[in-house]
């Protein structure tokens, strides 16, 4: 039986199969219009539901069997599983919305909710101690739209006298001696992955965003986040695990092959909004998906030595960059106005100010003003993570 409260729109979609005795799939564009969740909706109310890209022999199989023409069916189309759909309209939804990768680190507790808080006729003493509770809230939004947002000013380093005698704590990263495993490690390509870190516990926020190789065979996510926690001086034993937690879970939902090799001109629009210091860069210009010699790496610091901005704008371009194009490629399917084939290479002269890059110098006032919007966005992101709205 049905779930009652669920609104639908139109016919259900038909269920196929890619083999004869297998396993029976649905059109993930025709389940996001039957749900009335448009535009990868879907994806985004549930962040666990299994998905994959459709390769040209199955859209001609699947077509055949619920009768659309090849040509019907989008080069970018998603498929899902039929019976995790059937669960979805029974009602038993709920496994689909929470994101996996945070619930296996006992140390790393959620935030209480609104529901959650202190009720009237409670002791004082009762609330002091819910409050006085270690919480920790690490950014739960699972797609990667908050690559969209502006990128924030990453936590600054730790800074000690030079007379004062620091102990380092952090274990050896990785064994310099080990040749066979460094050539090894050397000979495998890197598939980058945009990581934000976004994490709240007692007070202290961690803000950092930097890319990750998924390939990484040699240093460990959790021995990473032990030397980023010497960096800053942050508690390892709270902040470590949720910072692996986070890495991890990226690093599992990023996908690297969302435009097929086939397909040329998938321009897109990337927005570039990013502070450093009381430094603040804007810009926006084209980039072609489906070009594979596109680096953002290079375009970042071509881009920095052109505008003499300094080192670490170079990282967070190319995680903007990664970001957004991660985004875009999950998105490009349901696009409904692609950008028109280029005539001629070179804008016009009045369009300058709208694609031409903008550098600031923010006083002091400014910036935390910034920064205020900025841990507004991060507070609305922590309502959405903690309410999973029907978005």
């Amino acid at each position: 039986e049905y779930c009652t409260t669920l609104k639908t729109y139109g016919p259900k979609p038909r269920a196929f199969k890619l083999s004869e005795n297998g396993e029976e799939f649905m059109l993930g564009s025709e389940v996001g219009n039957y749900l009335r969740l448009f535009r990868g909706d879907l994806y985004k109310k549930y962040p666990s539901l299994w998905r994959r890209k459709m390769t040209p022999d199955e859209r001609k199989f699947a077509g055949e069997q619920i009768e659309y023409g090849c040509n019907s069916i989008s080069s970018n189309v998603q498929i899902v599983k039929a019976s995790e759909i059937e669960d979805i309209l029974s009602g038993n939804d709920e496994k689909f919305k929470a994101s996996v990768g945070f619930d296996t680190y006992s140390s790393v507790e959620r935030a209480p909710t609104m529901s959650q808080s202190t009720p009237v006729g409670r002791s004082t003493s009762n609330a002091t101690n819910a409050n006085n509770k270690k919480s920790t809230w690490i950014t739960q939004i699972p797609n990667s739209s908050f690559h969209l947002d502006a990128v924030p000013c990453a936590s600054p380093v730790a800074r000690f006298k030079t007379n004062t005698k620091r102990v380092r704590t952090f274990p050896t990263i990785y064994d310099d001696k080990n040749i066979t495993v460094l050539h090894k490690a050397a000979h495998v390509n890197d598939v980058l992955v945009p990581i934000r870190l976004d994490i709240d516990f007692d007070g202290q926020k961690l803000r950092d965003t930097f890319t990750w190789n998924k390939h990484e065979s040699i240093v460990t996510p959790e021995q990473f986040a032990e030397l980023l926690c010497d960096d800053l001086d942050l508690p390892t034993g709270t902040f470590g695990p949720a910072i692996a937690a986070s890495i991890k879970q990226q690093v599992e939902q990023f996908s690297s092959d969302m435009i097929p090799d086939d397909e040329e001109d998938r321009r897109v629009i990337i927005k570039l909004n990013i502070h450093v210091g009381n430094v603040s860069l804007v810009d926006q210009f084209e980039w072609d998906l489906s070009n594979p010699l596109n680096s953002p790496e290079d375009f970042s610091r071509q881009l920095c030595a052109d505008l003499g901005l300094g080192g670490e704008f170079v990282t967070a371009i190319a995680y903007s960059i990664r970001g957004q194009l991660s985004w875009h490629a999950r998105t490009y399917a349901f696009s409904e106005a692609p950008l028109p084939p280029i005539k001629f290479p070179v804008r016009q002269l009045a369009d300058a100010d709208q694609w031409g890059p903008s550098i600031q110098v923010l006083t002091d006032q400014e910036m935390e003003k910034k920064m205020r919007d900025q841990d507004r966005n991060t507070r609305r992101m922590r309502r959405l993570a903690q309410a999973a709205p029907g978005w």
